[in-house]
């Protein structure tokens, strides 16, 4: 910003200002920390008749000639502060800080390019917030008036609902009784309900235990002629057959159900993104010398991997180690190996979007080849598929794992 500030560029500040503070001065409003003022200094570093000589009297005049204009028509919350400066002697009050409240800088900006937030909605979020007794900071009412409005309903009832039962104990996370909630709503704004309501409701409520379906690959086991396909349940008296040196971990049902033989092995069905909160505190899967992971190559799958390697590289609860996640067949070599099966389009035709998401736990190589098909850039395709994959050059990984 020039060292004179125009009418028309105050304006654009102001603008700024207010996309940035808008929450902020609304829950002053509602008795939420101090008042906001929008404030844009005019002149800054112009302070003395030298420095206005040094910009010209030409320009100066044509600038305080603007503002004078300008602030005949200021709208009611706005005013311009002025402070004196001498020039050639003589000494008068000029324009320095623009100040506006909340609806005075919404009023500042014109029909033509109004403010980027709808005051009169983002009170009424306000007080509906406060009206059910939820936790008001600048930070969750953004939060909210991102929201639409069902979903502003749900969070409504849900901080009502958590008012009326301070005890959750006795419902799973999809049980909660929350009148006009879905089942899933807390996956995606558990956190926002948690800073609204003051209480964080996935740690009272009570545990989903691991179910999970597993197939045993040991030659040895299929030669017993007892059961290759199985279940485990989290407390279950029930104990898998044998202890494996390897957990693979696959996406895909037909990739568990069908994957050969290896030997110390037992073939593991993840649970897509919950794989990591479902698998990571099995106890025989943190006892495995090696926790191999095998994906789709596609955003979703590099996400699942860089948060189950996350999960399982911290102790377990029960005090199981931490234990190192290994990928195969996702690299960036795959990718290029096996370019004849990439997609563009999910299953319902429509194009794979991109992914702005920052996967810190990938390998270099992997990262890689995240980063080529998540582009938002031109890529020649955005996903391979497990299936498309021969089993043989899964089991070829396998076995060089085993063999260290």
């Amino acid at each position: 910003m020039s060292a004179l500030v125009t009418p028309q560029d105050a304006v654009a500040a102001v603008r700024g200002k207010l996309g940035q503070r808008w929450a902020e001065a609304v829950c002053a409003e509602f008795g939420v920390g101090d008042r906001v003022v929008l404030s844009v200094r005019l002149r800054p570093g112009v302070r003395t008749g030298k420095a206005v000589e040094q910009l010209g009297y030409t320009t100066w005049h044509g600038w305080h000639m603007q503002w004078r204009d300008f602030c005949d028509r200021l709208p009611a919350g706005v005013e311009v502060d002025r402070t004196a400066v001498t020039i050639r002697g003589v000494g008068g009050d000029f324009p320095a800080v623009l100040n506006a409240d909340l609806d005075g800088a919404a009023a500042l900006l014109d029909d033509a390019d109004p403010p980027t937030v709808d005051l009169g909605r983002a009170r009424e979020l306000a007080s509906a917030l406060r009206s059910v007794g939820a936790t008001l900071t600048p930070a969750t009412l953004r939060a909210v008036y991102g929201l639409p409005p069902n979903e502003v309903d749900a969070l409504i009832s849900a901080v009502t609902w958590l008012r009326q039962h301070p005890d959750a104990g006795n419902w799973t996370l999809r049980q909660l009784p929350v009148p006009g909630m879905h089942t899933k709503w807390l996956d995606t704004h558990g956190a926002l309900l948690r800073d609204a309501a003051g209480r964080d409701v996935r740690d009272e409520v009570r545990p989903r235990l691991t179910v999970m379906h597993l197939t045993y690959v040991d030659p040895g086991h299929a030669a017993s002629g007892r059961r290759r396909h199985d279940a485990w349940t989290t407390g279950d008296v029930h104990d898998i057959a044998y202890q494996p040196r390897v957990v693979l971990v696959v996406e895909n049902r037909d990739s568990r159900l069908w994957f050969p033989l290896v030997s110390d092995t037992v073939v593991v069905e993840g649970g897509g993104k919950a794989a990591a909160a479902l698998l990571a505190n099995v106890p025989w899967i943190r006892s495995a010398d090696h926790v191999v992971y095998w994906g789709d190559i596609d955003a979703d799958g590099y996400a699942i991997l860089d948060h189950f390697r996350a999960t399982l590289a911290v102790p377990a609860p029960d005090g199981a180690p931490a234990k190192h996640v290994t990928s195969i067949l996702m690299e960036a070599t795959d990718l290029h190996r096996y370019s004849l099966h990439g997609v563009n389009h999910d299953k319902a035709g429509r194009p794979i979007r991109p992914s702005r998401e920052l996967l810190p736990n990938l390998t270099e190589a992997e990262t890689i080849a995240y980063a080529t098909i998540a582009t938002a850039g031109p890529t020649p395709f955005r996903r391979i598929e497990q299936e498309a994959i021969p089993f043989t050059h899964a089991v070829t990984q396998l076995l060089r794992i085993l063999k260290g």
